[in-house]
């Protein structure tokens, strides 16, 4: 109870600090009672109950422990004090794992347009005998902007080249790399669940086996409820589009517009890594010498 009330009291603290009070405080108390030899063992008795003490109430949540340093967060609440709050971490934790399945989703889209693109021109280039002119050739990634041939626009161009600012007097709509590809059917229209039996067999034979039941679910139009194609909406006059809002390291895109535009796009990143609140490597246990260092 004694560690309890310390920490509570000093909001941050370490156990080493923790011990030396308590190892004083009945070193104090005893000093009349204990002879000289046995204090040595007292001291290390004392400090092994604060490291039970210490990680018990860590367990309990009560307190938490970054590195060497000891945090109070507070004592258990009432039973429905605890279930509201299991109840949000819950929703929170369905939240992340919608959002997960979202971009794995998007992602294996994105591998099978590109493999089906790959596949296309490849059979077209052995049916011509010759590789595709250079001017007939596009370059992924890129974007497209859809407008009105009455509309002007007014484009201006960075020194570098890589960034591009258009202003537009009437509505314009910009579609990324990976949405024109599943207009073409790269996706084999498993974006809107229509997918025919031949079209999934092929989908299927374009990523890894282990993924092969997320395209089956995906052909069945079972991910309606967590997955959304392409994003859309108003962009009005000050409306900035950076060049991560369409791809993974093409040339980047301004656009403003005086009236309405409509930006269409579904290119998600490959994660490299992630890193989780609860994704730390750190020996959360106390050791007895963790401020002995």
């Amino acid at each position: 109870m004694k560690v309890c009330e310390k920490v509570q009291r000093k909001g941050t603290t370490s156990y080493n600090e923790v011990a030396d009070e308590l190892v004083a405080e009945f070193s104090t108390a005893d000093a009349h009672f204990s002879p000289n030899e046995s204090q040595a063992y007292d001291q290390k008795n004392i400090r092994r109950r604060v490291y039970d003490a210490l990680n018990v109430l860590m367990a309990m949540n009560i307190i938490s422990k970054e590195k060497k340093e000891i945090k109070w967060i507070g004592l258990p609440t009432n039973s429905a004090q605890e279930c509201q709050n299991l109840e949000v971490e819950r929703q929170r934790r369905l939240e992340r794992i919608k959002q997960k399945q979202s971009q794995l989703q998007e992602l294996i889209l994105q591998q099978i347009a590109f493999k089906n693109l790959v596949q296309r021109n490849r059979q077209a280039e052995q049916q011509a005998n010759r590789p595709p002119a250079s001017n007939s050739v596009i370059h992924l990634p890129f974007i497209i902007v859809n407008t009105s041939k009455k509309t002007v626009i007014d484009c201006s161009i960075s020194n570098d080249k890589f960034e591009y600012l258009f202003n537009f007097d009437n509505a314009f709509e910009i579609h990324d790399d990976i949405e024109v590809l599943k207009r073409m059917g790269m996706a084999f229209g498993l974006e809107s669940g229509s997918c025919s039996a031949e079209d999934l067999k092929n989908a299927r034979s374009l990523v890894p086996k282990a993924l092969e039941p997320y395209v089956t679910e995906m052909a069945q139009g079972s991910i309606s409820s967590v997955y959304v194609s392409s994003s859309s909406g108003s962009a009005s006059n000050g409306t900035r589009f950076s060049n991560s809002d369409y791809s993974n390291g093409g040339d980047g895109m301004l656009a403003t517009s005086s009236n309405g535009s409509q930006y269409s796009g579904s290119r998600v990143e490959t994660p490299v890594s992630y890193v989780g609140d609860d994704d730390d490597d750190d020996d959360d246990d106390f050791n007895e010498n963790d401020d002995d260092d």
